[in-house]
């Protein structure tokens, strides 16, 4: 019986993979990833040129992404029969070999792999290898700190409702919002609720070659991709404020 393998990728740059997710990816006889219908993969594109010759390729795609509403009957009962089979196609692989499957960021922080590991633990031994989340990536990327002193970081989803992001925006010190896409405008409106709009910053393909940094009020609400996160900078108790530096 071999392993499943999740090796988390990190923000994009692959010289952000950890030392044991390049060894497992580059060991490996067998590979799996997500993607879109149609689409390289972002997780593919990372691991360009470390695969050896002769790995063999599994492309997982998605049946559906924002062709329904994420909350619609239809859209989760899609999503529910798609990881059902791909957890059953990685248990017959794992009958005779190990099979790597490619997670950007961390598995475990709004990872794709999640849904998978719940339908596999105890078929199966199933490895997970942490990555940087992507957030990291993000606000590195903006050359100052996320957090200061005793800030508070608020990490929300932007498929919540309105209301509920600006109730959680409120009450944060510092924000990332993650599942930006199609949401950004409701994000927009959040944060200009609470007096928070002027301050976020919008953070596209982070560390990547494409990585893009603007101030989230001057982005068009609806020029948006998938992989873009905003970030709200704490502004906490610090040494040289208090005259201790």
């Amino acid at each position: 019986m071999g392993r499943i393998i999740c090796a988390g990728l990190g923000p994009g740059d692959p010289e952000l993979i950890s030392v044991k997710s390049d060894r497992a990816i580059r060991a490996a006889t067998d590979i799996a990833y997500f993607r879109k219908a149609g689409r390289a993969g972002q997780a593919r594109r990372i691991v360009e040129g470390m695969l050896a010759p002769n790995v063999v390729e599994h492309a997982m795609e998605y049946p559906v992404t924002t062709e329904l509403p994420f909350d619609s009957p239809e859209y989760i009962a899609a999503l529910a029969g798609f990881y059902d089979d791909w957890a059953s196609r990685l248990l017959e692989i794992s009958k005779t070999r190990d099979i790597v499957v490619l997670c950007e960021g961390d598995p475990f922080f709004y990872g794709s792999f999640m849904h998978l590991y719940t339908r596999l633990l105890g078929r199966v031994e199933v490895d997970v290898i942490p990555g940087i989340p992507g957030m990291v990536g993000c606000w590195t990327a903006t050359g100052q700190p996320i957090t200061w002193g005793d800030d508070v970081l608020t990490v929300l989803a932007g498929t919540l409702p309105e209301a509920d992001l600006a109730r959680h925006m409120a009450a944060a010190d510092a924000l990332v919002v993650m599942k930006t896409g199609r949401n950004l405008p409701k994000i927009k409106r959040a944060l200009s609720a609470v007096g928070k709009l002027e301050a976020a910053w919008l953070v596209e393909r982070g560390t990547m070659p494409t990585e893009r940094l603007a101030r989230l009020s001057e982005v068009d609400a609806e020029d948006c991709p998938y992989f873009a996160i905003v970030l709200v900078h704490g502004a906490g108790r610090r040494p040289e404020r208090e005259g201790l530096a």
